[in-house]
């Protein structure tokens, strides 16, 4: 198969790709991050408690990720065209019929069907790196991940949607305004440049089996520890926070929903800012300051409101710690500044790694990483309810990304000290530069 780079692209046609794939990833995100807002409404109109809340949110993010592996590599093998069209019409679908839903049961199916739209993450970035050469590929698939910020686009007007006009309006009109989109985008996108090629010569693309090849390295699964972290558990959060501003600071929905916001926006728009940091200093080096910039935020969103009583010489003192509004949404906006690095970083190792398979690695890792979207709101709710300390969810990531940082610092230590082949490879690949600036980048 013909790199990208042997295959002559316009410039224009790089950047209405671009521009027409990243605003059909924002669209599909906001649709996919929906029952960040809805959900409060239906967990007041139905009575549940933080676990089936927990449950609810993340039943969208968990379709979204275990379609990711089959989507890749449908995209490899169709084209990012047809597959992102399809799935935006698909998931438009399903968010109309959510607005009839009316048992928790049938809230759970129709978030599954929602759910589709997750899946036009891996769709976006197989289609898009075709586009452009490997060697600057960070910025534009930063660009393109940067369509998280639909999650803000949810928080700042569906609480004013879903105040005025009810939470299913807010289905109804998501639904509409994807399927306006997903038309748009077929009008004026075109197939990417290899698989014209490979219409023109008669080229077969490479079979799925030898597409799963890759998935055997454990280097594959450690990029979806991070992108677990990274992504994961930035929807979660994404799909947590206006809740957790409603019940700790007692601020209403639509307060709630522009605070979530100040997460989401940087967690989503400086994902940029990591492809191109990426494609300048490396994504290993992005990597460590995603991680302990992470861990710095954390160790203090994770501290619980605590009273206290020094028992003095003149009697006892008492005394309280705990964190306001304003620090925390400062901190929060800070660990969404991390994660978005990071989030940029973790993909710019793919196509460079695996520039045969990006569309199979690249859904393996962002069906890993979506999983952390749905496996940790449950996990928040149930250690709410088993532990009744609002700050353990970021306690739970705390100690999540305090793995991730030791498992990358120690591997790249064994790679180097076994002089691994990667270290000889040209300096454009992450983790590590040639020989002669590789413990410097």
């Amino acid at each position: 198969m013909p790199a990208s780079s042997d295959i002559k692209v316009s410039k224009s046609d790089q950047i209405r790709t671009l521009a027409l794939t990243t605003i059909a990833f924002t669209a599909s995100f906001a649709v996919w991050t929906i029952f960040s807002i809805i959900g409060i409404q239906i967990k007041q109109d139905l009575g549940l408690n933080e676990t089936q809340f927990g449950i609810l949110v993340g039943t969208p993010i968990l379709t979204g990720s275990l379609i990711r592996l089959i989507l890749g590599i449908w995209t490899d093998i169709y084209g990012g065209r047809i597959v992102l069209t399809l799935l935006m019409l698909a998931s438009a679908l399903a968010t109309w019929l959510l607005s009839f839903a009316q048992t928790y049961e049938q809230f759970l199916l129709a978030g599954l069907g929602v759910g589709i739209a997750g899946g036009t993450f891996i769709a976006s970035v197989a289609y898009v790196s075709r586009w452009f050469d490997k060697k600057k590929q960070g910025l534009p698939l930063g660009i393109i991940g940067a369509g998280n910020v639909g999650a803000a686009v949810t928080k700042f007007l569906a609480p004013v949607v879903m105040v005025a006009l009810g939470w299913a309006a807010v289905a109804k009109i998501w639904a509409v305004a994807l399927a306006g989109l997903a038309i748009v985008f077929w009008l004026f996108s075109k197939d990417d440049p290899i698989l014209r090629h490979q219409k023109e010569t008669g080229e077969k693309p490479q079979p799925a089996l030898m597409q799963l090849a890759p998935l055997k390295n454990i280097q594959v699964w450690r990029f979806s520890l991070y992108y677990f972290f990274v992504f994961g558990a930035f929807v979660a959060l994404a799909l947590w926070l206006p809740k957790y501003f409603v019940s700790v600071y007692g601020v209403s929905i639509i307060t709630a929903g522009m605070l979530g916001a100040m997460y989401s926006i940087p967690g989503s728009l400086f994902r940029i800012f990591g492809g191109w940091l990426s494609d300048k200093y490396g994504a290993r080096r992005v990597m460590y300051w995603t991680f302990i910039g992470s861990l710095f935020c954390l160790f203090f969103l994770s501290y619980p409101a605590t009273d206290y009583v020094v028992h003095g010489i003149k009697g006892d003192i008492p005394f309280s710690i705990a964190m306001g509004i304003v620090p925390f949404t400062v901190l929060v906006f800070g660990l969404g500044f991390f994660m978005s690095l990071g989030k940029a970083a973790v993909y710019k190792h793919i196509p460079a790694y695996y520039p045969d398979n990006v569309g199979s690695v690249g859904g393996l890792v962002g069906l890993i990483g979506g999983l952390g979207g749905f496996v940790l709101p449950i996990a928040f709710g149930l250690m709410n309810d088993l532990i009744g300390v609002w700050t353990s969810c970021f306690m739970l990531l705390f100690i999540l990304v305090a793995i991730a940082l030791t498992w990358m610092h120690f591997a790249i230590r064994f790679m180097e000290q076994r002089k691994h082949p990667d270290l000889a490879k040209p300096a454009y690949l992450p983790e590590l530069g040639d020989l002669k600036n590789h413990v410097r980048a």
